[in-house]
């Protein structure tokens, strides 16, 4: 499709993240929610919606509802019901799904992404609390679908945009914002692959200029950020060729084929009034009281984008710096404890996107890392010139882990300090500079950039003892003889 083509059109999406919540026990009764158990084991009378059960509300999942909606600034409904969602699925053990749909918890809202026009607050319509339900496995019977229901009654938020979006890129940048924000609090894992993060866009097209929305088509149960951005591609590329070809385009739901990055239909999409919702005449309503509501945002950690704010303010950080470090909690929690330890911010930065996030990603994320004050130590080795970087990094560091000694103690037990006596130091560079004299001669007829050759020479000699610095400016002066 030409670039004048696609330009004509713009598109407007609507996504609907599910995210499972955190807790160990269902949204109306104690069954586990712990994923990978054998299936149908999760299960009760509750679970399975028998006669006479009565569901009981987890306290826990409107707790991180609440967290979520207060992190995107949402109001707080104080007066709440669920109600019922009716239809029909083998993996819908009751007949019906209870959801809030009707009266979400959480109203309004944003949540800011990065674009290439700057940031932008993607505005929110709701954020309702609901059961899910269970799962249907097609590949492990020739003949016959298979259903576990371990998964149904496990409590899910649904977070659901405004037709705010008019990209996939936007999409992609957004689900991956919704992703950090609930590891963040730690209400979701957002582990895509096992289901805990699923999302749903709403994509439709229309002419550029016009404001009325055209027919949407809704894609299920993309389960990876990968998929979401390819399925919105593919359906614009197809709701622009319908059009232009003169076809009209049909309000359905589809699925996603990620071995070919295209949707199929599933079916014809339903309207709300097909659900029947009323409200759950076995859960009674309840009520938030403001001061509820107060000590939870009491309890919010500070948020990614106020961190990275902080950050360069605060640590006069570049934008990229503050980005990375705010990226996870874990990774911007260590770097504030470092600098509690050492003014020297961007090296403190260079060293948690270097060599520490390096070990986490070798060593596992659950690894426990060094005392910040040791690492604040090891810094200040670097820019006292009593280490070098390489060596800092590359023999000190492990060994910093493995002993949690302090770092000048493990430098002096190395004999890895840095050289800086002239004696020493004159001598290792005439010893380089008389071993290649063919580079010696052609630095002096003006191949300058063989100052590193000769440095690296000298590293190598010294065994990464030499001053780098002063050992270039030896090296300059004898080769100017």
């Amino acid at each position: 499709m030409t670039k004048e083509l696609y330009s004509k059109y713009e598109a407007v999406i609507g996504l609907e993240i599910h995210a499972q919540l955190a807790t160990e026990s269902k949204l109306f009764c104690g069954d586990s929610t712990a994923f990978g158990a054998e299936p149908n084991t999760h299960v009760s009378p509750v679970t399975l919606g028998h006669p006479g059960t009565l569901p009981v509300t987890n306290r826990k999942a409107v707790d991180y509802a609440i967290r979520l909606g207060l992190a995107c600034d949402c109001t707080i409904e104080q007066h709440n019901y669920f109600a019922r969602k009716n239809y029909f699925y083998p993996d819908l053990p009751k007949g019906y799904q209870v959801s809030q749909h009707t009266t979400p918890i959480c109203k309004g809202g944003h949540v800011a992404i990065k674009t290439a026009d700057g940031e932008k607050l993607v505005q929110l319509n709701r954020i309702h609390m609901e059961e899910d339900a269970g799962k249907s496995i097609h590949d492990l019977d020739d003949n016959n679908s298979c259903i576990d229901l371990n998964r149904a009654g496990t409590p899910l938020v649904e977070i659901v945009t405004e037709p705010d979006l008019h990209s996939a890129e936007e999409a992609w940048q957004y689900v991956t914002e919704i992703r950090k924000l609930v590891r963040w609090l730690e209400i979701c894992d957002g582990n895509m692959e096992e289901g805990s993060l699923r999302c749903d866009a709403n994509v439709s097209i229309r002419l550029r200029g016009e404001t009325k929305l055209g027919t949407k088509v809704e894609v299920k149960n993309l389960n990876s950020i990968r998929n979401v951005k390819k399925a919105i591609e593919f359906e614009i590329d197809r709701m622009i060729g319908l059009v232009e070809a003169g076809e009209s385009i049909r309000q359905q739901t589809r699925s996603f084929d990620a071995a070919t990055d295209t949707t199929f239909a599933i079916r014809d999409k339903e309207e709300a009034n097909d659900y029947r919702y009323f409200p759950d005449p076995d859960l009674a309503p309840f009520h938030l009281t403001a001061a509820f509501i107060e000590d939870i945002r009491k309890d919010l950690p500070a948020l990614p984008q106020a961190l990275a704010k902080k950050f360069r303010s605060e640590y006069l950080l570049s934008e990229y710096d503050s980005s990375q470090l705010s990226d996870e909690k874990t990774t911007a929690a260590y770097f504030e404890s470092v600098v509690e330890h050492t003014p020297h911010y961007k090296a403190a930065a260079n060293w948690i996107l270097g060599p520490v996030k390096q070990y986490r990603n070798e060593a596992g994320e659950a690894v426990s890392l060094p005392d910040p004050a040791l690492i604040a130590a090891l810094i200040a080795l670097v820019e006292e010139g009593k280490l070098s970087f390489s060596v800092a990094s590359s023999k000190i560091f492990p060994a910093l882990i493995a002993s949690e000694k302090h770092p000048l103690q493990l430098a002096e037990e190395m004999n890895l300090l840095q050289v800086s006596n002239s004696d020493d130091l004159n001598q290792w560079v005439a010893a380089a500079l008389n071993a290649m004299p063919e580079k010696v001669a052609e630095y002096k007829k003006g191949k300058k950039g063989l100052i590193g050759l000769f440095v690296g020479e000298v590293k190598k000699l010294s065994k990464g003892k030499a001053d780098p610095k002063l050992v270039t400016q030896l090296l300059e002066e004898q080769l100017k003889a």
